[in-house]
């Protein structure tokens, strides 16, 4: 099943089995490498999961046979994450290059090995509803937003992808950073921002380090 517009993006955070298979995962990967498909991976740090994959696909059944590949070779799927690329409502009128770069990302960028992804969502609460808030007021409070993200020009690369309807939060948040330092940093002063500070909403987050999947197993 094919996108129409943009590419499917699937997060799945993992732990290795007693009967985990390396060639057999090494093989998964090289598979929806080679059915143009964006696989990046990381080590993550913590309770939550050991290995992070990252898949970027225009074709959803690519995507399903690297989840099913990957638990056949001896992954276990602890938590998992679908969304989709999206030009935002807020970001009409950017260059083209840039709304080309959220509907087709080419990832990981070089130079920024930090890795984080979490959900969010906004608030419908009577005192911060956001989507009963004009949406002038809505586009000013997102102009906010991205002014403090890009005061981290050059040390972090955003992907926001959309999952309302596909997922438990309406947006994945994935973060490429030179450190985790940075990601910590950016993170802490965009919550300051009026639409982070009252209408933000945030799940849990995965925090690691990219490395290839023959050095997770």
């Amino acid at each position: 099943m094919q996108m129409d517009t943009g590419v499917c993006v699937l997060h799945l955070f993992c732990s290795p089995t007693a009967t985990v298979d390396r060639a057999a995962l090494t093989s998964a990967i090289a598979d929806a490498t080679s059915a143009d498909c964006q696989v990046i991976t990381a080590a993550m740090l913590g309770h939550k999961a050991d290995i992070g994959v990252m898949a970027i696909s225009s074709d959803m059944a690519v995507l399903h046979s690297l989840q099913i590949n990957m638990q056949r070779a001896g992954l276990s799927i602890r938590d998992s994450y679908l969304s989709i690329t999206e030009v935002s409502e807020y970001a009409k009128g950017l260059p083209e290059e840039a709304l080309r770069d959220r509907l087709y990302p080419q990832l990981p960028p070089e130079g920024k090995p930090a890795f984080c992804f979490y959900p969010m969502s906004k608030r419908r609460e009577g005192h911060a509803n956001w989507y009963a808030t004009p949406f002038d007021q809505r586009t000013e409070m997102m102009m906010e937003h991205g002014k403090s993200g890009r005061a981290f020009a050059g040390k972090i690369v955003q992907l926001v992808t959309a999952s309302t309807g596909l997922d438990s939060h309406e947006w994945g948040v994935t973060l490429f950073g030179v450190s985790l330092e940075i990601i910590k940093d950016v993170v802490y002063t965009m919550r300051f921002d009026k639409g982070s500070a009252i209408y933000g909403e945030f799940g849990d987050f995965f925090v690691g380090y990219l490395a290839p999947i023959s050095d997770l197993v």
